[in-house]
């Protein structure tokens, strides 16, 4: 008989453990361990607390890592799913289990949220603003379904709404919006324009100011999503025309509006009291057809602003050299895509791209255009809307769904797919985020509530808005990897 199976008839295997955190890592006598190859990371985590191993005074939950990927099968399926035996000796790197966000609390609106952003020292405006925002003056950005621009503090105060349509402010819908610096802001959505504003803070921060600075001109239908590069100046928008945006903050800059775009037929009266025509209307650096159908997220390289990535209803996710305007490379996918974001701390770049079927789709923009996809995220059951990486992981995102949840994505906790899901590698979320419902009142629609748009900050936590009209956050740290991992 093998000397890895005892004679009950049940296998063995050796397995090393090792960690990267001191205060729990074995001695170095303990760290080999011959166990049954039936056991799962509950059992692990059990033989790691008994009193021979690390002895600890209270249970330590333990995950597990086999070559950088969480153990979410027994030992026994793992070896047969790699083609290992059991004379095989399996290293297993020991974490604390992650953390769930836990519900901090609720932003009330008027209307459907249609986007979140926030600004934070950690922040991309905050780092762009040379760190100025102090720790404890946060401020959530949100744009509503009701036309208007909000600034928010942690105590879930607006110290800022942007004027109505008649001072100023967008005519219609708002689906995007965006800090361009601590002191800047670009929003864009159903009246096919992009507007600039200037925010001020009071001295004492309790209240604000958002002043019109800038109207520019040049979609022909609306704009879904926006992306923004505050050094440069530069403004990205994906509209419902087919077409990818180039635009300037900066009005000196920015050549002449189209004269037909321009609002007119205005009566006198109106005239008088719409201050929109003082604010300078500028048009597009460059528009650029490359879709054959709806532009619905566009997004800067994080690592490199001279390119932007961009995705839409013809299946397609496009690269964009922004020194020439040009397509540079074009990926095809087997769905309409709705949502686009990139993974910067992976050394081989990723993109993560939602699909109208109800997955989200992970590409590597820098390999062979013959190999389209890496991985692909299953379990939302509607598309998928909104995705934001988590900022303190090389590993995991968070994606919004209008099946009203939010998802959180560790990239190492994956599976071998099944046929039906057209095998390759799929990756499960870690943990599920539901739309909370405050105290005394009625929940709004149920699993039907959509979220519209999601943002991961390590100052602020998750924050999330939909068809609730409500900004949700969510917090809790080492989600998707504990601290020395």
């Amino acid at each position: 008989m093998d000397d890895q199976t005892p004679q009950n008839g049940t296998r063995q295997v050796h397995v090393h453990f090792s960690t990267n955190f001191p205060d729990i890592e074995l001695p170095e006598g303990k760290r080999q361990l011959l166990v049954p190859t039936d056991v799962r990371r509950y059992q692990l985590s059990q033989i790691l607390n008994s009193e021979s191993m690390l002895d600890t005074p209270a249970p330590i939950p333990f995950d597990f890592l086999i070559n950088g990927t969480f153990l979410r099968t027994t030992l026994d399926e793992y070896l047969t799913a790699n083609g290992l035996s059991s004379e095989t000796t399996l290293n297993l790197q020991y974490v604390r289990s992650l953390i769930p966000p836990l519900y901090e609390a609720s932003f009330e609106h008027d209307d459907w949220v249609s986007c979140v952003d926030v600004l934070s020292k950690s922040s991309p405006a905050g780092s762009w603003g040379n760190g100025g925002v102090i720790p404890g003056q946060e401020r959530i950005l949100s744009g509503s379904y009701d036309g208007l621009l909000r600034v928010w503090n942690k105590s879930a105060q607006a110290i800022a709404t942007s004027p109505s349509a008649s001072a100023g402010g967008h005519t219609a819908s708002i689906k995007a919006a965006k800090f361009i610096s601590p002191t800047q802001i670009a929003s864009a959505g159903m009246d096919r324009t992009i507007r600039v504003w200037k925010y001020t803070e009071a001295e004492d921060h309790f209240s604000a100011q958002l002043k019109p600075t800038l109207e520019l001109y040049g979609h022909k239908g609306y704009i879904h999503s926006i992306d923004v590069h505050g050094p440069s100046n530069r403004i990205l928008t994906a509209s419902q025309d087919d077409k990818i945006g180039i635009w300037t903050s900066v009005a000196s800059s920015a050549p002449e509006a189209p004269s037909t775009l321009l609002p007119s037929a205005l009566t006198s009266k109106r005239r008088k009291l719409s201050t929109s025509t003082s604010t300078p209307q500028r048009g597009p650096l460059s528009l650029i057809s490359a879709h054959t159908a709806p532009v619905q997220a566009v997004i800067f390289n994080p690592l490199d602003p001279t390119v932007a990535y961009s995705c839409g209803q013809d299946h397609t996710v496009r690269t964009f050299d922004l020194t020439t305007s040009r397509n540079v490379d074009t990926r095809t996918t087997s769905h309409p895509l709705f949502s686009l974001s990139a993974l910067p701390g992976i050394s081989s770049q990723l993109l993560a791209a939602g699909t109208t079927a109800r997955h989200i789709t992970l590409l590597d923009p820098r390999v062979s255009a013959q190999t389209t996809q890496v991985m692909t995220l299953r379990g939302h059951t509607n598309l998928v809307s909104s995705i934001a990486p988590d900022p303190s992981s090389n590993y995991g995102l968070i994606s919004g769904s209008y099946d009203g949840t939010c998802r959180i994505w560790d990239l190492r906790s994956t599976r071998h797919g099944t046929k039906e899901e057209g095998s390759g590698i799929v990756g499960e979320s870690v943990y599920v985020i539901d739309r909370e419902v405050a105290k005394d009142k009625k929940p709004v629609g149920g699993e039907g509530v959509k979220v519209f748009s999601v943002n991961w900050d390590v100052d602020l936590g998750i924050v999330s808005a939909g068809e609730d009209k409500r900004v949700q956050i969510n917090r809790g740290r080492g989600v998707t990897r504990p601290e020395g991992v």
